[in-house]
């Protein structure tokens, strides 16, 4: 059975459970591994935004530092001078919740005064022990994402040698960090962060366990879309392997899928919800009798 929760942000709650719900990707930097360059200028941006949540986004996740592989990190002042000018146009403009994808305490603090209500930290709370704090100040949301090395690292990282066992280990230890900052649990999600230093097929591996993270008792949020460890020859193939891999993570217990394309993957939502609601009603279901039959009768 799909667990169900209720996901509390700071103006409003999501219902987790009942469909799969969209995290639509919006890269304002120069360098990502998707669509780096094409909406770093904010008008661009903001006209973006608008298409993701009219093509079915239910939350809009904005990146403005890239975590590709081998990306340098940037300063403050460099991802606050990318996101806070598309944040100031958005302001009032969705009705969709805005997430943004950042590690830093201080670009959450100035996002989540300009309108931001989830904060999607791709780095566990690795890398700035501050930011939970600041959730806890604006009663946002909250998106765990589970990170081992750094993306300068993550190529030098040989494979984990039992991956579920480390990121739910991982995970329960950024949940304590996060509970002793005084983030209530109803304002967390997990993510088990397919790529961030795994390897290509424990990718696969992750998302054929999700139901392993069941047991921290949280919502599940998984981004797939357009990983390396997906990435064919030609860009359409990697669009069909992604719809895959997002089918897989619905079927397997995700409450949230994070994607670049929201046409094409609502489409795939939308179907791999029916078959694990079908899924559901049938282990509901009386067995059937099963009939013995006879030479002779």
């Amino acid at each position: 059975m799909h667990r169900r929760y209720r996901w509390r942000l700071k103006e409003r709650e999501l219902l987790l459970g009942d469909r799969t719900l969209i995290l639509g990707v919006l890269n304002v930097t120069p360098d990502s591994f998707s669509d780096g360059g094409q909406y770093a200028d904010p008008d661009r941006a903001f006209a973006r935004a608008i298409e993701l949540e009219d093509q079915g986004a239910d939350i809009l996740d904005i990146g403005a530092e890239s975590t590709r592989p081998g990306s340098p990190r940037i300063s403050e002042g460099e991802e606050l001078r990318r996101l806070i000018p598309v944040l100031k146009r958005l302001r009032g403009k969705l009705t969709i919740p805005i997430s943004v994808d950042t590690y830093k305490s201080g670009v959450a603090e100035k996002a989540l005064e300009h309108g931001a209500e989830i904060i999607n930290d791709p780095t566990g709370i690795l890398l700035d022990a501050q930011l939970p704090k600041v959730v806890t100040k604006y009663d946002a949301g909250l998106i765990v994402n589970h990170m081992r090395g750094t993306p300068e690292t993550w190529a030098r990282l040989p494979p984990l040698k039992d991956v579920m066992r480390s990121v739910i280990t991982d995970l329960e230890t950024a949940l304590h960090r996060a509970h002793q900052a005084g983030v209530e649990k109803q304002r967390i999600v997990l993510d088990p962060g397919l790529g961030f230093g795994k390897r290509g097929d424990q990718n696969c591996e992750i998302i054929a366990q999700l139901e392993q993270i069941r047991a921290l008792d949280l919502p599940i949020a998984v981004g797939a879309s357009r990983k390396s460890f997906l990435r064919k020859e030609h860009s359409e193939e990697t669009e069909f392997a992604t719809a895959a891999a997002v089918t897989a993570c619905v079927l397997h217990g995700a409450h949230l899928v994070r994607v670049h394309n929201v046409k094409a993957m609502r489409a795939v939502v939308e179907v791999a919800d029916a078959i694990r609601q079908a899924t559901a009603e049938r282990q509901t279901e009386p067995p059937i009798t099963q009939v013995r039959w006879q030479r002779g009768q």
